[in-house]
């Protein structure tokens, strides 16, 4: 027994509802969620995604819907995937101001002006084989080319600043990228816009129901030479958020979440003033609904303590599929 025990009793901090209320240090608030969204060509189209119940790939006119919702419900943002009807093996769509991706923008802009949208950077969703850059043969294998998709992802971020974009954030984990395209951002006139870097985004499992939601699993290979090995040594993460700060960077992120509370953690400790985000990905989504489907957890209930332990690691910023439901929650 604790010698400071009856004098000492912890459990008088949670006695009572409102002192547990006012002793709480970690809150959520909508402003702290962007809502990943999925877009796609045509009109009324809203096709829901097998793999992660009540989300859709829409069309410009329903995505107008879901923005609208988002602003009413206060959320910090939106981040858009776009998925072309045609893709090639350099992601063409995603560097034409006709693409899926510019026109979504734009109309996002015309109707909600003040809800921040984040379109993703990448090409996994543009290519027809669904990496994230154009293939070469690098050591006997096919792999990204690193360096030929800087040069590509400078003029996809230019595309997105033209088109209406508040943020850029790009997620290939190409080495390099945010310079490249803090460079292309600026010689085009758009020095103010900030970028959100996935800094330290893992090769992870947990993917799997995105690349269904987005069209982007890889036709050949893994995303394993560009993506983060998940048993990698943690300074291995603080390096590339680092370095990706040095490039220019003004907010990092960490994705997953759940699976790397302690990458979130130490990254909050290592680099204090840097706004963090992190990404409540698809799998920890998807296995919850599941669950909770099946009546084996609570889903309002292990939702919102998923939100809490991933704001009280040190995420101000989280991307969750739950953005409007966790708005209503609370």
């Amino acid at each position: 027994m604790s010698p400071a025990f009856p004098t000492t009793r912890l459990r008088r901090l949670r006695y009572h509802p409102a002192v547990r209320e006012l002793v709480r240090e970690t809150r959520l608030s909508p402003a702290n969620f962007i809502l990943p969204l999925f877009v796609r060509p045509g009109e009324k189209i809203k096709l829901e995604i097998s793999a992660m119940p009540g989300n859709y790939q829409l069309s410009p006119d329903m995505l107008l819907e879901e923005l609208k919702a988002a602003a009413d419900l206060g959320l910090g943002g939106a981040m858009l995937f776009g998925i072309p009807d045609a893709k090639d093996p350099t992601g063409g769509d995603a560097l034409s101001d006709e693409g899926i991706i510019a026109t979504a923008l734009r109309a996002a802009k015309r109707a909600v002006p003040d809800l921040l949208i984040v379109p993703d950077l990448c090409f996994c969703e543009y290519t027809d084989h669904g990496h994230c850059g154009p293939i070469a043969e690098i050591g006997g294998r096919h792999e990204v080319d690193n360096d030929a998709t800087l040069e590509l992802l400078g003029r996809q971020a230019v595309v997105h600043a033209r088109a209406g974009a508040d943020m850029i954030a790009p997620s290939g984990m190409m080495d390099g990228m945010i310079g490249a395209i803090r460079g292309a951002l600026d010689a085009a006139g758009f020095a103010h816009l900030p970028i959100m870097s996935y800094a330290a985004k893992y090769a992870s499992a947990f993917y799997g129901p995105f690349r269904e939601a987005a069209e982007s699993a890889p036709k050949f290979g893994d995303r394993r030479s560009y993506q983060m090995d998940p048993a990698a040594a943690a300074e291995q993460a603080m390096r590339e958020i680092e370095l990706d700060l040095a490039e220019g960077a003004d907010i990092v992120m960490v994705k997953p979440a759940l699976p790397y509370l302690d990458i979130i953690r130490m990254a909050r400790d290592r680099f204090p003033g840097v706004p963090l985000a992190a990404y409540n990905v698809s799998g920890e989504f998807s296995a919850i609904k599941a669950a909770a489907a099946n009546g084996w957890l609570d889903e309002k209930k292990t939702a919102l303590e998923c939100l809490t332990s991933i704001r009280r690691a040190g995420a101000n910023i989280i991307l969750t599929y739950w953005a409007k439901d966790a708005a209503r929650w609370l």
